[in-house]
């Protein structure tokens, strides 16, 4: 890579959890450099965020849109934009830079529905723009291993894919008492319809694919509000149907008393089986049919998409910002190649796209489609 991308930030202002985690992402492996953003749909908060990250005054907008007309007219403008909103503005602000010709990295979900989706999916095929999805951990070394090894037969056939997400901090309504976040995320209007759903239940989707390496061709899924008054869903449990015969369940819960960002999968063949634990996500269990538990930690594995995530050596803790970082990572070396005009990089296939990204939005439609119908069993499109 000849330089640091410029990238710009939409969101993401002072209170923002997630804005920060982007920012100590796309530094940690110096491939970018924040130079411009729109932090905020408050004025005085936006231009007070961007002080407090050193930008350049001039660099400080106040509307999104005006962002990305600026920034495509400037000789220095922004290669690349994060999108760190709540979820009713990932489609127009996504929408408005990738028509100014600049790349994309937004969080999940991608849209609020299909239709939005597949509509960013065919623009930034259009422009011929990365539009990456930061469903964070797929960046992990040892997932990265999982899928490795799924891919190369090594569990024999798939039989059966379990994924659970569990959460206890929306267990109370805090988002009657100023929460900012649960604020959002309770609210249809700006996360929509789908809560824990949309929120957490796309990551179990998305690392259950990601793995195994299959869609679900069918699921049937009961949505549950536990909290009195909550607007949105706090816990899902869905069955899932694969085209080759296998079976799959995934839970999501954000009122599971007593748990903290508890996600589990465990993938199931013919020949042996995987467990991974994000809240341990340098141990990774592999265990043959009839054979021992074997205990595979990062840093000692034998695999290329395992020692390409890994900075640190066996042994030292590496986790949820290096995971973050190796997103960011990949999207730098797609961009720079899109530029190039030379091949993508094999080493950045395995980063979520928004190809993946209308596969999640697909997941909540049939979701909710399947809920409103009592729980009958739904086709995916």
């Amino acid at each position: 890579m000849t330089r640091r991308l410029r990238l710009g930030m939409v969101g993401g202002g002072h209170g923002a959890f997630i804005g920060a985690v982007h920012r100590l992402a796309a530094r940690l492996d110096d491939h970018y450099e924040l130079v411009a953003g729109a932090l905020s749909s408050d004025p005085d908060r936006a231009v007070a965020s961007a002080a407090a990250l050193r930008l350049d005054v001039a660099r400080c907008y106040t509307d999104y849109r005006e962002m990305a007309r600026t920034e495509a007219a400037r000789p220095d403008g922004i290669d690349v934009v994060a999108i760190v909103t709540p979820n009713h503005l990932h489609a127009p602000v996504a929408t408005a830079f990738l028509e100014a010709g600049i790349h994309v990295i937004c969080d999940k979900p991608l849209a609020l529905s299909v239709v939005e989706g597949e509509a960013l999916a065919e623009l930034a095929q259009r422009q011929q723009r990365l539009f990456a999805l930061t469903h964070t951990y797929s960046g992990y070394p040892m997932v990265r291993h999982a899928r490795e090894l799924v891919a190369a037969g090594e569990l024999g056939e798939l039989r059966y894919v379990q994924v659970e997400y569990l959460q206890d901090w929306l267990a109370e309504p805090v988002e009657d008492s100023g929460n900012k976040q649960a604020d959002w995320r309770t609210d249809p209007a700006r996360a929509g319809r789908a809560g824990c759903l949309g929120d957490i239940g796309t990551h179990a989707w998305q690392l259950a694919a990601f793995v195994s390496g299959q869609q679900p061709s069918a699921l049937a899924a009961e949505l549950n509000t536990f909290v009195p008054g909550r607007r949105v869903d706090d816990h899902v449990q869905v069955w899932l149907r694969y085209a080759n015969g296998a079976r799959g369940s995934l839970v999501a819960s954000q009122v599971a008393s007593g748990e903290e960002n508890r996600l589990v999968l465990r993938v199931y063949g013919t020949h042996a089986s995987l467990v991974f634990s994000q809240e341990e996500p340098n141990v990774l269990w592999f265990t043959p049919v009839g054979g021992e538990a074997q205990r595979l930690t990062r840093g000692r594995v034998d695999g290329r998409a395992a020692a390409q995530a890994t900075r640190v050596p066996a042994g030292h803790p590496e986790g949820y910002l290096e995971a973050f970082a190796q997103l960011y990572t990949d999207a730098a070396l797609i961009i720079h190649a899109l530029e190039a005009g030379t091949p993508l990089p094999p080493s950045a296939r395995d980063l979520t796209t928004v190809i993946e990204g209308v596969a999640g939005m697909r997941f909540i439609e049939a979701a909710l489609a399947s809920h409103d119908a009592g729980g009958t069993w739904t086709l995916l499109g």
